[in-house]
């Protein structure tokens, strides 16, 4: 039987490797979470304006993008007949998460693959738990013999719903999303990330959003250094998921503005 791995990032691909788990693997390495996204994840034109936001936004070049991204991504080209999802309780996760299977529904019959998630919101014994990064091979063997799910088609429609509610970043309409899904599925942990989702949409008075009010209100208590802000920030607000090149954008734009100096 051919399996394939999806696996969150390169922390957990780090680990991933000693478990003994059968199957290949991809490096999912996209942040969903930012950056213009459309309905239809398997067009071409989707992935250019990836390409190219990704490229402006965190000094990449188009050809590190092709290999680092989508040649990972050309691997849900083959057949499989099993692949397990490997994605965490946060937004950066849950957003990603959306977006593969928005494209799995779009690209494939889903008869074939049965598809499985993986998805921990902690672990046993670790009180701070951030995510499958942070754990060893035996570890995520755990998680794998432990709480893997398969996915219904119903949680691949939720999924698709979900997804195209939250491309649009308009808080009545996922405001709307979220008070009226009752059924969850499998996906039991979006609804706390769409709703962190939820929160940054906004603005405030002052043009910011939460995120951006967040960090601001951080280096007004007198974190004025950019791994001071950066920690504080990830203790905080650990539903986000944001690794440091994502905060740095809203870093960047508080400097622009004026309202910080580091």
């Amino acid at each position: 039987m051919s399996i394939l791995h999806i696996l969150n990032g390169d922390s957990t691909a780090l680990s991933f490797e000693e478990t003994g788990l059968e199957g290949d693997v991809l490096i999912w390495r996209e942040v969903f979470s930012e950056g213009p996204l459309e309905e239809n994840t398997t067009s071409a034109d989707f992935w250019k304006k990836r390409s190219e936001w990704i490229c402006e936004t965190f000094k990449e070049t188009p050809e590190n993008y092709q290999q680092s991204v989508l040649d990972q991504i050309a691997k849900l080209d083959d057949s499989y007949d099993e692949i397990n999802l490997w994605f965490e309780f946060d937004l950066h996760c849950q957003a990603n998460l959306l977006g593969i299977m928005t494209y799995l529904k779009q690209k494939t019959d889903l008869s074939a693959p049965a598809t499985y998630l993986i998805c921990p919101n902690d672990y046993p014994g670790k009180d701070d738990f951030r995510g499958m990064g942070e754990l060893t091979s035996e570890e995520l063997v755990y998680l794998y013999d432990t709480i893997r799910v398969q996915l219904s088609e119903i949680d691949f429609v939720l999924a698709a719903e979900a997804w195209a509610v939250y491309i649009r970043r308009d808080a009545e309409k996922l405001k709307d999303f979220l008070n009226n899904t009752t059924f969850w599925g499998s996906l039991h942990l979006l609804k706390p990330a769409l709703s962190a989702q939820l929160k940054r949409l906004p603005v405030n008075d002052k043009g910011l959003n939460y995120i951006e009010q967040r960090l601001v209100d951080i280096y007004n208590y007198g974190y004025k250094t950019w791994p001071g802000i950066l920690s504080v920030f990830w203790e905080k607000e650990k539903i986000y998921g944001m690794g440091d090149m994502e905060i740095n954008i809203y870093l960047q734009k508080l400097i622009r503005k004026g309202l910080i100096t580091i």
